[in-house]
């Protein structure tokens, strides 16, 4: 039977939304106002303090009070939104900021912001609708395409991805994020060149983000380049160095040049880093089955299983490895779990099982 072993690659995207950009300042209290809007004010005054102290739950509490004063007071609304998001009161800051579209329909950031509460909620359509509204109110802010990039990312629309992560380099070409991001839709695509050349662009404007160097290697590792593949790991775990993802990737790459007993070193150095990194154990026991050690990779098959029950390829490797210990039953029964779990080629397996 034509055996055939399978890793699990992980492959970073950076997904590095902002919630809090905009700086409020202090309203200036004039004498002419009435008495109840003046306290309004102090209120909210006292909640931006808080706010700009991280003293989020106080924040709550003074813009509250400065909307129970003044019901109408849109930049309470909009703060305190703001407020409820770094408590991840996600339902409660959408809610913010729909009474803020409400009394300033065209406010663009208002969208923007209930977007990102939407995604916090993996409310995506929702999301989606909002970050259109917000682009069709100011195509001028990259921030607003470049979230929307990542919804049509993780939504595996790659071409929509990509232009709008294109559409944010064009309005900010220092966005080392984008430019990593259209990288790794670009190399969803195949294009591995075209991804290596924007990981090298978000490296020349931000050196320090490991997980770029991470990236980067997957791509080259995809391209067949695994000596450059092992070098770019290399560079993210001198930069990071319980890095465990660049670790066990760089043990793919190790396996795909021939080194299983390097990677068999890698992908157990990731999981002294995360014991509970299921991947790694399935990469560990492909890595011993090339060894011929199939008991120790039916062990490995054993722990990714108790970590993840769903995981597929974690069965058929254990079948693989079952049928050289000569327990076919045993090997058909994994194979039959894993087409069960939506592993396409095991039906190559199962049809010599009786």
């Amino acid at each position: 039977m034509n055996k055939k072993n399978f890793f699990y690659l992980l492959f970073l995207i950076s997904f590095n939304l902002i919630a809090q950009d905009d700086n409020p300042e202090i309203i200036v209290i004039s004498d002419t106002e009435s008495e109840t809007n003046r306290e309004a004010m102090k209120l909210y005054n006292a909640g931006i303090k808080n706010f700009q102290s991280k003293n989020y739950a106080d924040a709550v509490g003074n813009y509250s009070g400065a909307i129970n004063l003044v019901d109408s007071f849109v930049k309470a609304y909009y703060n305190r939104g703001m407020a409820k998001y770094e408590l991840k009161d996600f339902s409660g800051a959408s809610a913010d900021f729909t009474k803020t579209i409400e009394l300033t329909p065209g406010s663009d950031i208002a969208f923007f912001r209930r977007g990102e509460c939407f995604l916090a909620l993996k409310k995506k359509p929702e999301a989606m609708s909002d970050f259109d509204r917000a682009i069709s109110i100011n195509p001028g802010e990259a921030k607003y395409f470049y979230n929307r990039g990542v919804v049509n990312f993780e939504n595996q629309q790659y071409k929509l991805a990509i232009e709008d992560f294109s559409k944010t380099v064009i309005l900010d070409d220092n966005h080392a994020y984008a430019y990593n991001d259209r990288g790794s839709a670009k190399r969803n695509m195949d294009d591995y060149d075209g991804a290596i050349s924007d990981y090298n662009k978000a490296i020349k404007i931000n050196p320090s983000l490991a997980f770029v160097y991470n990236n980067s290697g997957s791509a080259k590792k995809r391209k067949g380049d695994f000596q450059g593949a092992i070098g770019e790991y290399n560079q993210a775990i001198r930069m990071k160095s319980d890095y465990y993802i660049a670790i066990n990737n760089r043990g793919s790459a190790k396996f795909e040049m021939g080194d299983f007993q390097g990677a068999i070193n890698d992908f157990t150095e990731a999981l002294k880093i995360n014991p509970k990194y299921a991947f790694a154990f399935n990469n560990r026991a492909t890595a011993k089955y090339k060894m011929k050690d199939y008991k120790g990779a039916v062990e490995d098959c054993n722990k990714a299983i108790g970590l993840d029950p769903n995981y597929g390829y974690a069965f058929l490797n254990r079948g693989i490895a079952k049928e050289m210990l000569r327990d076919p039953e045993g090997a058909c029964s994994d194979w039959q779990k894993a087409s069960t779990l939506g592993v396409t080629n095991a039906g190559s397996y199962t049809k010599d099982c009786k």
